[in-house]
């Protein structure tokens, strides 16, 4: 049984707008997106990304007051958010009914590489696991192929995966 919600008729419409715009001129797939941060209390970040207003801090272990979630916590929500995000839509463009998607991720750090403790220890992830729970009517087979296609497609996924060009200079 295939049932479409209206969020499903949202998304798609979204998918098609975007493909009809970009197919003739692809500059306009072109996003930018930007954050900037200043320092607070302790290693407390206070964060403007567009509208919103974050904060980031580390726990008093790692000289923070645990105000808010750290660095590496933020990475991973950003992937679990991500993935939740390319499930919706790409279950709405493959036609495939997913009534919830629940991520769980987690991720192994070394400190000694952010301390400068073991130069052959890097200092992000060794590791990051997810455990993606889908429910609805679809048959297995359908959220195998949901799955592969969120896997090539997830952007967070993508930087978790590959290494990405960053230009770092000081002001």
């Amino acid at each position: 049984m295939t049932t479409t919600t209206s969020r499903d008729l949202e998304l798609r419409a979204i998918v098609d707008a975007t493909a009809a715009a970009v197919a003739d001129a692809p500059d306009k797939a072109a996003a930018l997106f930007r954050a900037t941060g200043d320092s607070g209390d302790g290693v407390r970040t206070d964060l403007r990304i567009g509208r919103h207003q974050v904060t980031i801090d580390e726990p008093p272990a790692l000289g923070g007051q645990d105000a808010a979630i750290n660095p590496v916590e933020s990475a991973l929500a950003a992937l679990v958010s991500c993935q939740v995000v390319t499930y919706r839509f790409w279950a709405a463009k493959l036609g495939i009914p997913v009534d919830d998607v629940h991520v769980e991720t987690e991720g192994d750090l070394d400190v000694r590489g952010f301390f400068g403790l073991d130069d052959a220890v890097r200092p992000g992830f060794g590791e990051v696991r997810l455990l993606v729970t889908l429910t609805g009517p679809a048959p297995a087979e359908d959220y195998a192929r949901l799955k592969d296609a969120v896997d090539a497609h997830c952007p967070v996924l993508d930087l978790f995966r590959n290494p990405t060009p960053v230009a770092s200079r000081l002001a």
